[in-house]
């Protein structure tokens, strides 16, 4: 993200990069957390920025990706005419599908390091909702699927880790872009199922871009 707001910012653009609720260093005060289809916190953002800029371009990466694509599409928002394009890169586009393939065992690292992160979120939640916020079943949670099941769902009002993924993976949704949209998904990425190229949605979309290079 900063290699990305330097180059643009050294070719004319102004930069405004978003956090994700408790992303920050510091501990958000609501319950409810991020989460990686949480749009209208990037719509607050864009409504913010608007009045001061003719136009406005979207760049997202991996979850982050997954909520401007998500956004260009899922209709809950009516989008400006001045976003002009937006651009996605290494996005599980499909979400169950790249929790499937994080349980692989070339991503195990990650996944436990991630957890470890999570888990110590979950601790710093739980001070501040005790009676809503249940510590004792991250002894469950040897998974992604498992802390989303026990966690991310639960605090955003889902019913469960697939209605999560269900609700808020963006691929559903591209077929409704009606921007400019350019998708990049190396063809190595080892956090990306098969069902994270949507190949046959690019090809029917012809505001929706698809570059799957061999490398990342």
């Amino acid at each position: 993200i900063r290699a990305t707001a330097s180059l643009l910012a050294k070719n004319g653009y102004d930069i405004a990069a978003i956090n994700y609720r408790f992303c920050s260093g510091e501990i958000n005060r609501q319950l409810i957390t991020y989460h990686s289809g949480r749009t209208e916190d990037l719509h607050t953002l864009i409504k913010v920025l608007l009045p001061d800029y003719k136009a406005l371009y979207l760049v997202g990466f991996s979850l982050g990706g997954n909520l401007v694509l998500k956004y260009n599409g899922d209709g809950i928002f009516s989008l400006s005419p001045k976003i002009a394009a937006s651009v996605a890169i290494s996005v599980p586009v499909d979400l169950y599908g790249s929790a499937i393939k994080l349980q692989e065992r070339q991503n195990i690292l990650y996944t436990w390091r991630f957890i470890r992160t999570l888990s110590k979120k979950i601790y710093l939640k739980h001070k501040q909702y005790p009676n809503e916020v249940d510590v004792t079943l991250l002894k469950k949670v040897k998974k992604l699927i498992d802390f989303d099941e026990y966690y991310t769902s639960k605090l955003n009002g889902f019913i469960d880790a697939r209605d999560y993924y269900k609700k808020s993976s963006s691929k559903p949704f591209l077929p409704q872009i009606k921007k400019p949209t350019l998708l990049i998904n190396a063809q190595d990425d080892p956090f990306l199922s098969s069902s994270c190229f949507p190949r046959q949605e690019a090809q029917n979309n012809p505001n929706f871009h698809l570059m799957c290079p061999s490398y990342g």
